[in-house]
Order: C-alpha cells, then sequence, then structure tokens
C-alpha cells in the first residue's frame, strides 16, 4: 500500500558524492566475478561511492531475497531459492582480494530457514579470519526470529562487533518493520552481551518516519539499558514511491545534539548525521570500543 502523505521536499544537505574511479569499478567488478552481493547495493545506500572509493563494502550473504518486507527497505522480497554453502569462502577470497582491514558482512532475513542462516554467518566469519587473521569483522544479524541457538552460533564465531538494528523507536516499530518486533531486537542484543560480555554491541536507528524527539532518547535509554555500545543515527531517505514518505528531514545540527545525547548516555561511539547508515565508517567504531573497553578494565581494576 502505497503511502499517501504528502511528500517532503529534500533539503539541500542531502547530497551524495559521485565518485566512480578506479577504486569503484575494481570492486564492482570483484563483486560480480564472484557472484556477491552487498548491501551497498542491494539498499540503495547514499554512501556507496564514498565507501567502495576508499576500498571498503559491506557483503551481503544468503541471497539478494528478504523473506520479510519492510516499508522502509529496498532489499527484494520473495521465496528465497539460494543458499549457497561456497558463499562464505567466496566472501572471504573478496575481502582478501582487497586487503580489507575491517569487514562488515550482514544478509538477507532467511525465515525460511531453521537457524536463520547463522551458520553460514559463522562459516563467514572462520572463512575470513583464515585468509586475513588482523582484518576486524563486524556482523549485522537479522533477529533470527528470537531464537536463542542461531544468536549463540553467530556469537561462537567470535565477530569482533555484533550488530543488531532497532531501526526506529518503539512506537513506530510494527508500522516501519515486518515481522520484527521492537523487544525482541532489544532481547537479542541483551542475549548476546550475556553470551559474549566483551564482544561490543551496536545498533542503529533511522530517523524521519514520525517519531517524536523524546521517542529517540527513549530509543537510546533502552539500547543502554542491554548494555549496547555503539549507535548510528541517519536520515531515513524514500527508495521508492511505494516504500514510507520521509515525515522530516532533520538537519544536521539536530544530529549533532543526538550524537551528544549519545555520548551523554555512555554509547563508547556514536555516528549521527543524514548520510550515516549503520556500517557508515565501521573501521573507526572498532577502535572507539576498545579503547571504551579498554578503559572500564582500568576502572573495574582500581
Amino acid at each position: 500500500m502505497t503511502n499517501r502523505t504528502a511528500k517532503q521536499p529534500k533539503p539541500d544537505w542531502i547530497k551524495i558524492k559521485l565518485t566512480t574511479g578506479e577504486e569503484y569499478q575494481e570492486i564492482k567488478g570483484m563483486m560480480r566475478s564472484k557472484t556477491l552481493h552487498t548491501v551497498c547495493e542491494e539498499a540503495r545506500c547514499p554512501n556507496i561511492y564514498e565507501c567502495w572509493a576508499s576500498r571498503t563494502a559491506t557483503f551481503m550473504i544468503l541471497g539478494d531475497i528478504c523473506t520479510r518486507a519492510c516499508r522502509f527497505c529496498a532489499v527484494n522480497t520473495g521465496l528465497p531459492t539460494e543458499l549457497d554453502l561456497q558463499e562464505p569462502e567466496r566472501v572471504a577470497e573478496a575481502a582478501e582480494g582487497m586487503q580489507l582491514k575491517h569487514c562488515v558482512v550482514t544478509s538477507v532475513a532467511r525465515d525460511d530457514l531453521k537457524d536463520g542462516g547463522a551458520s553460514i554467518f559463522a562459516g563467514t566469519v572462520a572463512a575470513i579470519r583464515k585468509r586475513l587473521p588482523l582484518c576486524t569483522i563486524e556482523v549485522l544479524i537479522p533477529d533470527f526470529l528470537g531464537g536463542r541457538e542461531s544468536l549463540a552460533i553467530v556469537m561462537d564465531s567470535k565477530p569482533d562487533i555484533l550488530n543488531h538494528n532497532i531501526e526506529t523507536v518503539e512506537r513506530m516499530s510494527d508500522r516501519v518493520r515486518a515481522r520484527a518486533k521492537y523487544r525482541r531486537s532489544l532481547e537479542l542484543l541483551r542475549r548476546a552481551k550475556e553470551m559474549k560480555p566483551e564482544i561490543p554491541t551496536k545498533s542503529s536507528i533511522m530517523l524521519g518516519v514520525g517519531e517524536e524527539w523524546d521517542e529517540i532518547l527513549q530509543a537510546m535509554d533502552d539500547l543502554r539499558a542491554v548494555d549496547c555500545d555503539i549507535l548510528t543515527l541517519g536520515q531515513y531517505l524514500q527508495p521508492s514511491p511505494k516504500h514510507l514518505n520521509v515525515e522530516k528531514y532533520y538537519p544536521p545540527e539536530e544530529f549533532a545534539r543526538l550524537k551528544e545525547e549519545g555520548l551523554k548516555r555512555g554509547f563508547s561511539h556514536v555516528e549521527a548525521g543524514p548520510l550515516v547508515r549503520s556500517s557508515y565508517r565501521a573501521h573507526e567504531q572498532v577502535k572507539s570500543a576498545a579503547v571504551a573497553r579498554e578503559a572500564r578494565s582500568l576502572q573495574q581494576a582500581e
């Protein structure tokens, strides 16, 4: 169903730098040659040119068809037919070819699989570690319908960061997300910390779908209540007329205020801005989380 709310004109600060130079073309060619998908392309990320030019990419495993139809997301939905057990090795080969220092692995939701694809996530982490032992690895996972065993499979692979996005505030969650539940997402992040306290957790909120300012702050508090370490905040951009309309464009100064609010609440790293997406500058977040973890260890030792 098309949202018929009047569309907001894009403000001047929503600008995307188009850079399709040698690095961009090389990465695009590598992805095609190994038949890999990236969330950069499938979700129409506004930072694809900047990130690919700096040799950073987010791999999307488990195919390119999602079993859910979230009203904000541009990824294709339907009944997946693809399950490639060799995919982890191909991702690792591509990561090695790109000589990545930080690698992000995400996926479509695969509610048709018993473990939601958790074993393929774990296999991908292992394959990258084997080829690039110094590369830090972030996994951005779906909620696995709340399955504890699936989460444990991923956590046992010991990624450097466990990322799961709540996407929006609690009041808007059922309208924005398909099958995912706000409280279930928070419970996943809580369980991740319970299983592996040393692994930083991360989440993301997109703004502009109808949330109120106080609700954003409450979502921050909810994330900190489950000891989430890293937060990213970005502007929702409507990928097509059939998706949710943008209710508000937040100016850069409001993102700056929200970053201050997040840091004040104790997040080790907050990335906030109109074009920020979950994996934007992800390599910097690993360093911030490590510094914060060391500081906490020193405080506990005193």
